[in-house]
């Protein structure tokens, strides 16, 4: 009764709150459950953009949600960044990795498959610790291999096991005549860019309320100096000079986070 009641008493605590008391006390088993409870929708959202690809969806969301306790395991709250933004490309790369291990429908050499899976494991390591995917000359440095080799290994990672788009996905009767490629639904456009959002939105924290409004005007709404100058009450030489100051700000604050 009093591990229930102490986990209750961390129900409304606020998540980041929850993270900086897990990372005093790693044993606290209790505020570890509710971190995972609260970012499982994230293990769902990456685990369906690769259904329907010769592997169960069961067996994918089990593979991520292991990464997710992993990434949970590892965060810092004090450098930053998002707990999606640092997650995310764990849970992908231990998907993309099962993928490797589990599903070569190819014969593929023994030596490929086993640079395949370093490639995967050294993405995941330098995307944590850059904050941004590797390019093949990083992954071959950090391996200790060709960038040859790398790229080989990369295409011969393509040799998953394959799928007919004209097979049923369904083995009821009523549903006999629904193939794959019916079911097939169009990606989120929005899972590319969890860590860009991230970015943006720390990165207005860092400006005030003028700087913010000529920032979302100039970027996202596409209006013009002048129609800002206007709209503020300013001229437009003003306007120039905040941008300029916001873009060397935004210059800078990207190469710190990379």
């Amino acid at each position: 009764m009093k591990n229930v009641a102490n986990a209750t008493n961390y129900l409304d605590i606020d998540t980041k709150e929850l993270f900086r008391i897990y990372s005093k006390d790693k044993d606290n088993k209790d505020v570890r459950n509710i971190l995972i409870e609260r970012h499982l929708y994230l293990v769902n959202l990456l685990a369906k953009k690769y259904i329907n690809k010769g592997v169960e969806y069961e067996d994918l969301y089990q593979v991520g949600s292991l990464a997710l306790i992993y990434a949970i395991d590892r965060y810092d709250i004090e450098k930053g960044y998002e707990f999606s933004s640092f997650a995310t490309p764990t849970i992908i790369g231990e998907i993309k990795k099962y993928f490797r291990d589990k599903v070569w429908a190819l014969r593929v050499p023994r030596r490929v498959q086993e640079l395949s899976k370093k490639i995967s494991e050294a993405k995941v390591a330098l995307e944590q610790e850059n904050k941004t995917h590797p390019k093949v000359k990083d992954i071959s440095d950090y391996i200790g291999c060709t960038e040859e080799e790398v790229l080989e290994a990369m295409e011969a990672s393509y040799g998953y096991q394959p799928i007919s788009l004209d097979s049923s996905g369904n083995d009821d009767s009523e549903d006999k005549d629904i193939t794959l490629i019916d079911k097939i639904g169009e990606e989120e456009s929005s899972f590319n860019n969890i860590e860009q959002k991230d970015f943006i939105n720390k990165f207005m924290e860092s400006l005030n309320e003028l700087e913010v409004k000529i920032f979302k005007d100039r970027f996202f709404l596409d209006k013009t100096q002048s129609i800002i100058a206007k709209e503020l009450e300013i001229s437009q030489m003003t306007v120039s000079r905040i941008e300029k100051k916001i873009v060397e700000k935004l210059r800078k604050e990207y190469e710190k986070h990379l």
